[in-house]
């Protein structure tokens, strides 16, 4: 079950940030580990988690202690590694977060393509802070290019005004508009709250970059052609959407090819942690650039600590509000061709719930120092 359960919910996850100053907190990880005879320690995450692994392997070399700490890679924003992909080619997560893009992509068109007399704009936020792969994705539901779709990834460099210039142009030409924005789409200040690592919580903050989009292609004016009439400015014709977290934890929309290499990288990390030894993360290759086949090897967690990958400039087009053949080369092979096998019981998901039963305390009371 646990192939086809969100994994947040069956084992748990970790927002807590390990600063460079913080040395008690590195100790206390130590502490815990000897005091339990730990051996192994695998570390699942994207950027942060794998400096922090980095950090803790170093560490307990440092001070003779035999740990063995091994990155294993995940994050839906595919923004780990390096920009020419020798790190990683992509990280288990993506190929499910463009698989719900692609479809939810197709469902929209049918909605827009229906209510455009009326609401010819449909503007939708996607994640992605700095790394624009995720709202890139939504090409894959229309890789012939037959919808009027754009996309502002945030390494394009749009701001509002010229989103508005470019939505315009697109209603001449067809008469509506599909708009798929990063959530790190330039708009100004939005409140913003953050997390523990520093990063902005979109979600969470006083409003959203699609509430603002939504706004002010009304409040600018955005027409549709209904019976030769012009309506005025201000009036509603652009809606706005935000999936939010649900883009990364919808099972029946996770990609086959994403579960498999999921558990084909775990098997990889226990295979070097037992045969290399520590400081490595495992890792995902693609064989060939003409066929899809993945390859599984090790990189050093030093080299891929902190490392952060955008969409290459090459995989954007010319006016940068849509994606190259190449990305949807690169991607497409991702989201899988078939549905995931998600059990069900009573006509309900099944999914994997596991009895936590935690060893017995052997160190003393610990509170970290952010929270302090």
């Amino acid at each position: 079950l646990l192939r086809t359960t969100p994994a947040a919910g069956a084992i748990g996850s970790c927002r807590y940030k390990l600063k460079d100053g913080n040395l008690e907190d590195f100790e206390r990880i130590l502490e815990v580990m000897r005091a339990h005879d730990a051996g192994y320690f695998f570390y699942i995450g994207g950027n942060d988690s794998m400096d922090t692994a980095d950090r803790v392997s170093r560490l307990a070399q440092s001070e003779g202690y035999g740990l063995v700490v091994t990155g294993v890679p995940k994050t839906i924003d595919n923004d780990l590694g390096d920009d020419k992909f020798t790190i990683i080619d992509h990280t288990p997560g993506y190929g499910s977060a463009a698989r719900y893009w692609a479809y939810l992509l197709q469902s929209v068109e049918e909605e827009n393509r229906g209510m455009s007399g009326s609401e010819p704009v449909a503007v939708l936020q996607a994640m992605g802070r700095k790394s624009g792969y995720i709202p890139a994705a939504a090409r894959l539901g229309d890789p012939d290019r037959r919808m009027p779709l754009q996309i502002y990834t945030a390494e394009a460099g749009h701001n509002l005004d010229s989103l508005l210039d470019n939505v315009r142009m697109q209603i001449g030409k067809s008469g509506r508009c599909i708009v798929v924005l990063s959530e790190g789409f330039d708009v100004g200040g939005l409140g913003e709250k953050h997390d523990a690592f520093g990063h902005i919580e979109y979600g969470a903050s006083g409003s959203t970059v699609a509430q603002v989009v939504t706004n002010y292609l009304n409040e600018k004016g955005v027409y549709a052609k209904v019976a030769g009439t012009v309506p005025a400015a201000g009036q509603g014709n652009v809606t706005g959407q935000v999936p939010g977290i649900i883009q990364r934890s919808t099972s029946i929309h996770a990609s086959t090819v994403d579960q498999d290499e999921a558990f084909a990288v775990g098997r990889k990390a226990v295979e070097i942690a037992v045969s290399e030894g520590t400081g490595f993360m495992a890792t995902i290759l693609r064989k060939s650039w003409e066929r899809y086949e993945p390859v599984y090897d090790k990189v050093l967690l030093r080299t891929v600590a902190n490392s952060v990958r955008q969409l290459p400039a090459q995989w954007l087009d010319k006016s940068g509000t849509d994606v190259t053949d190449d990305f949807i080369r690169y991607a497409m092979p991702l989201i899988g061709a078939g549905w995931p096998q998600v059990p069900l019981e009573k006509g309900l998901q099944r999914f994997a719930r596991l009895k936590r039963v935690f060893v017995e305390k052997k160190c003393s009371p610990y509170v970290p120092v952010n929270f302090r």
